[in-house]
């Protein structure tokens, strides 16, 4: 045969899209220890939204594209009185959950949020329970949003264990994208069949680079990229649903598939299944809004505060032992331009608990970060790597985020050493860090709401079977202002 001709023999889909169209339409979730943490994170994701509406530079993005659109049925946004359709306020909702970088957190060999996915799962549910009802069917129930975000984490989560996008460039919201389209293509109603179609088109869309993140370019961008992601998500649902053919071989195509292209031609790594390990073991965002590899940072460095806020003249230097991935992501050195910028630098996320013994949202901004003091104690500050953290940060037993910070005098004099390896919302100090968590979700909910509103959301969001039975467009008239 000719070397001049493509054999044009269609192939069966790609095992993995197989893998999670078959996870996604035929598994069960009967963990109840994941539902139990689903509903949690539930409370944690739409607390993380309504803080954020507190930030012009977020709330600038809200709202229909075309000003004055009208959504018969249309998915609310929590926190606002916006009515859109389900793309726009899956963004919206993304966007919102993302913002302040205190969203849950998943760390393995590529980093992510999945609590991300609730955007996508949140707006499509929302919006579907009010058609319904407006056509006489019963609606969506929270336990399908419960379930759909156990699958969304999970497929998320299991890609990312072995599989490193940002290696080869790509921004950990691609897994976003591929999660949401699945679950949000079955709550359309989508077959096995269209499931597998509807993630093919995920992976062949176009990959967002992680420019955004990375010095000397960090922006805003990454606080809206995961609610693009989500979006997209329910955009290609919504046209695999209207019958728009998939691309088997997406991942796999000699030359132009994503492993070619996109992924210097490896397959995935994919040896664990599909169940419900990730949302079980999925990390909370608990006491700080700051990228989760310096979550433990902050926690030494406010234990330090009492004992060298008086003495911020007198220090030499101040020593940061942390990992491999907070040094590749968060490690950095020069002016920083923005508070996207500040949020993903170790150094200041460290110097101004030393100096203030807080670390919250505001504490990003140009105010605070002009004060010279910061800049001051981050150029006294030596970054180095343990082995055994970077190590066992990636061991399935452990997964550990371990930082620890010890502050040197030029009298000669020191601190003691503070390690911590495990944040309060580690699987690890799950039982210190619920109530923790319940409190950061009452906390939240009193910036957008009146006492008795704030009290009824948060009672009924801690009554597991009534939250499950409540339908979806009930709940989200509870979050409208």
């Amino acid at each position: 045969m000719s070397a001049n001709v493509d054999v044009n023999h269609r192939p069966d889909p790609d095992q993995v899209l197989v893998d999670i169209a078959d996870y996604v339409c035929n598994h069960p979730i009967t963990s109840q220890a994941a539902l139990d943490t689903a509903r949690y994170c539930l409370m944690d994701t739409l607390g993380c939204g309504l803080l954020a509406l507190r930030f012009p530079e977020c709330t600038k993005h809200l709202g229909p594209i075309v000003p004055g659109t009208v959504v018969p049925f249309g998915a609310r946004v929590p926190g606002t009185q916006l009515c859109l359709d389900p793309v726009k306020a899956a963004w919206d909702i993304g966007a919102i959950i993302r913002w302040l970088d205190y969203n849950d957190t998943w760390l393995a060999a590529e980093w992510g949020h999945p609590s991300d996915n609730l955007g996508g799962i949140l707006a499509t549910a929302d919006w579907l329970s009010r058609t319904r009802v407006a056509e006489g069917k019963a609606p969506l129930t929270m336990s399908d949003v419960l379930t759909a975000m156990v699958k969304a984490h999970e497929i998320q989560g299991v890609l990312a264990l072995e599989n490193s996008f940002n290696r080869v460039g790509l921004d950990h919201v691609v897994l976003v994208k591929v999660a949401s389209t699945a679950v949000v293509t079955h709550m359309l109603g989508g077959s096995r069949d269209q499931v597998i179609d509807a993630v093919s088109q995920a992976w062949v869309d176009g990959q967002s680079l992680r420019t955004y993140r990375h010095a000397p370019n960090a922006g805003s961008r990454k606080s809206w990229a995961a609610g693009d992601a989500t979006s997209r998500a329910v955009r290609l649902a919504l046209i695999t649903m209207s019958g728009e053919m998939g691309y088997p071989g997406a991942l796999t195509a000699p030359k132009w598939g994503f492993y070619d292209v996109l992924f210097k031609g490896n397959q995935f790594a994919l040896h664990q299944g599909y169940a419900s390990y990730v949302m079980e073991n999925v990390l909370f965002k608990i006491s700080y809004p700051a990228e989760f590899h310096a979550q433990t940072a902050v926690e030494c460095a406010m234990k330090l505060h009492e004992q060298v806020k008086g003495r911020l003249d007198e220090i030499d230097r101040i020593e940061l032992t942390t990992h491999e991935s907070a040094i590749r992501i968060i490690s950095k050195v020069g002016a920083l331009n923005n508070p996207a910028d500040r949020d993903h630098c170790l150094q200041y996320m460290v110097a101004v608990p030393l100096i203030f013994g807080r670390l919250i949202a505001e504490d990003y901004e140009d105010a605070v970060a002009a004060d010279p003091r910061i800049d001051g104690l981050r150029g006294k500050m030596v970054v180095q790597e343990d082995k055994r953290y970077s190590r066992e940060y990636l061991e399935a037993d452990k997964r550990s985020i371990a930082n620890a910070i010890q502050v040197f005098f030029k009298d000669g004099t020191h601190t003691a050493k503070v390690e911590v390896e495990y944040p309060v919302g580690h699987r690890r100090r799950r039982e210190e860090g619920i109530p923790l968590l319940v409190e950061k979700f009452h906390h939240n909910l009193a910036t957008r709401f009146p006492a008795k509103r704030s009290e009824a959301i948060l009672a009924l969001c801690q009554d597991g079977k009534q939250l499950a039975a409540t339908p979806v467009h009930a709940f989200m008239d509870l979050l409208v202002i």
